[in-house]
């Protein structure tokens, strides 16, 4: 059959080589990838990826439209948003043209439909998707769609169009955790041609942890700050930058929060630090948690010794040269406790 001449409205800078990859996102971008190696021809017919704003996933869809069209030249694709495919049915209803508008889809050898929850509200338009999927599909057509919530969450979508969404694979895109959004920045800072501080970034990092559009916001702001405003891209002007992207960026850190991040870290009950336990991870959890306290926090000894059952502050103080000796003579110890206490420098700036 010959190539639908259709514009695929893809941006060519969504690729997968600068798709980040992480655990957010593993089983989404690896099975994006097969279907670009073999559209239609893989048990993820169709691929929904399903995730909240801001996450990755139009870039992910166009990443999947534009590897298909370097390896699968005479392939058509088109990638579309629901909002405008909504907007082109109701244009043709207008004008009578709705036959044609069926047509045209069900031509489409790889089809890429962008926030589909936006259906849910377009009854009629769901009358017109039905055919065409069911076209696509039994042609075997390749099919993406992504939603902000799962089929079984779309209230008010066709049933008959649900048991589709459910034949292929759903996968689900997270927010990133904090070395993805570490590597997405220093690939962004990479591209903008940025030299930024470790510390920098590492701030960034651990304080923009939702959205991957507002890292490439902060990324852009300190890139106009400092070309425009000839500033240097130093801690206090990513403070300053990360006022318009998070609310509270900076708050002082409390004992409480560090025995949390300890307790998490190396996966012990919060309480069982405030036991008179003598496990051995427990004692050694119990006195990093002094030993950080003492380091980020402004509290006393007695203080630090108070918080944990009423330790005194001997004790505190036994608890931090009890770290510090093993730091000299563990590095199995010492790689994990720069690790723990990477993070909690990161809480405290």
């Amino acid at each position: 059959m010959k190539r639908v001449q259709i514009d695929p409205q893809l941006n060519n800078n969504h690729t997968f080589d600068n798709y980040i990859e992480g655990e957010c996102n593993r089983l989404s971008r690896t099975a994006g990838m097969h279907i670009a190696q073999k559209p239609g021809a893989t048990a993820f017919n169709p691929l929904m990826v399903f995730g909240g704003t801001g996450c990755g996933k139009t870039h992910l869809l166009q990443a999947i439209g534009n590897e298909v069209r370097r390896l699968h030249p005479n392939k058509s694709v088109l990638y579309v948003s629901a909002e405008k495919f909504i907007n082109q049915f109701i244009d043709h209803s207008k004008n009578q043209e709705i036959n044609e508008f069926i047509r045209l889809y069900q031509l489409i050898d790889v089809l890429l439909i962008d926030d589909i929850h936006q259906f849910v509200s377009a009854a009629k338009t769901q009358d017109v998707i039905f055919p065409s999927y069911n076209q696509l599909h039994q042609n075997g057509k390749q099919i993406v769609l992504t939603s902000d919530t799962p089929p079984k969450d779309l209230n008010g979508m066709q049933e008959r169009l649900l048991s589709r969404f459910r034949w292929g694979l759903h996968a689900e895109i997270t927010a990133p955790d904090y070395d993805t959004r570490k590597a997405i920045l220093e690939m962004k800072m990479h591209n903008e041609g940025l030299e930024i501080s470790e510390e920098v970034v590492q701030y960034i990092a651990y304080n923009v942890q939702e959205n991957i559009r507002d890292l490439e916001g902060t990324v852009i702001s300190l890139f106009a700050q400092a070309t425009l405003n000839k500033k240097e891209i130093d801690l206090d002007l990513a403070k300053r930058v990360l006022k318009n992207f998070v609310k509270n960026t900076y708050k002082e850190i409390t004992i409480d929060d560090i025995h949390k991040m300890v307790s998490k870290f190396y996966n012990i009950a919060y309480n069982d630090l405030f036991s008179k336990s003598r496990k051995q991870e427990i004692v050694q959890a119990r006195q990093i948690s002094m030993y950080l306290a003492k380091k980020f926090t402004k509290n006393s000894l007695k203080s630090i010794g108070a918080h944990f059952s009423g330790k005194d502050h001997s004790t505190v103080i036994h608890s931090c040269q009890a770290v510090e000796d093993r730091l000299e003579t563990d590095a199995e110890y010492r790689e994990r406790f720069l690790e723990i206490q990477q993070k909690v420098q990161l809480a405290s700036m």
